[in-house]
């Protein structure tokens, strides 16, 4: 920690939780999928009771730094420090502060090996661009993860959802315990889950040429048709509703 200068501050009041935003800082998985205009690949080195060590390349490619977090238990306050690479010595030093349920105060300053007062000033310009954008994209999955993982009553287990050709598509609909969505794919009415079975990110992308849906948050893949991971993980889909035409209208059943 000797050796650096002080070249910016990012001060944001956050509109989420304590316990999501250590769930966020500890996921460095969704680096590349989730902020994919800022960064190209990510891979994790190893990890240990600080946190992670990271393999992290810019969108554009360009040689990847090595990143270290280390994490308060209580997450009050975490350190990302660049061990190799572009940056080498710099450290990223976040304060949170808990102001309510689903509020946190947020102050992220940036230190780095430079000395020369314009070069700081620049540097600490484009750091607090960024870091707005980042946590701008954060806290949108943070607040979505939130909303999914709230209780929500059990819709019904059949819904009539209109004549077919007056249906507006992509249609959302809830169905018993799931929250699906219909497409026309492949020339005909396809229904399937809409909520990742991850982290329950939102499949709102249509398919692929693939025939697969795409996590905004972490990249991972499902094939639409079937629900099965695309990715070779042990992941699956809800299975979706069965679809029935009944005096010309589209019912979905649980």
């Amino acid at each position: 920690m000797t050796g650096l200068a002080h070249a910016g501050t990012y001060v944001r009041n956050v509109a989420a939780s304590l316990a999501r935003i250590r769930e966020n800082v500890l996921d460095w998985e969704h680096l590349p999928a989730l902020h994919a205009s800022s960064f190209g690949s990510c891979e994790l080195v190893d990890e240990d009771s600080d946190g992670w060590r990271i393999r992290l390349k810019a969108k554009g490619g360009g040689p990847a730094q090595i990143l270290k977090l280390f994490i308060a238990a209580d997450t009050s306050h975490y350190r990302v420090v660049t061990q190799a690479g572009p940056g080498a010595t710099s450290e990223i030093r976040v304060d949170v502060t808990a102001t309510g349920p689903h509020a946190c105060h947020v102050r992220v300053e940036y230190h780095v090996p430079v000395t020369d007062p314009a070069v700081l000033a620049m540097i600490g310009q484009g750091f607090v661009a960024i870091y707005e954008l980042l946590w701008d994209e954060d806290e949108a999955m943070m607040q979505a993860r939130e909303a999914a993982l709230a209780p929500r009553p059990r819709a019904p287990d059949r819904i009539d959802l209109g004549p077919e050709n007056a249906l507006a598509l992509p249609l959302d609909f809830d169905l018993g315990a799931g929250r699906f969505r219909l497409i026309r794919h492949a020339g005909a009415l396809m229904a399937h889950s809409r909520i990742c079975p991850h982290w329950l990110g939102d499949l709102k992308g249509e398919p692929d040429g693939d025939g697969c849906l795409t996590c905004p948050w972490h990249g991972y893949r499902f094939d639409a048709a079937t629900g099965r991971s695309a990715d070779g993980r042990a992941l699956r889909l809800a299975p979706a509703p069965r679809l029935t035409r009944e005096n010309g209208s589209v019912i979905v059943c649980a």
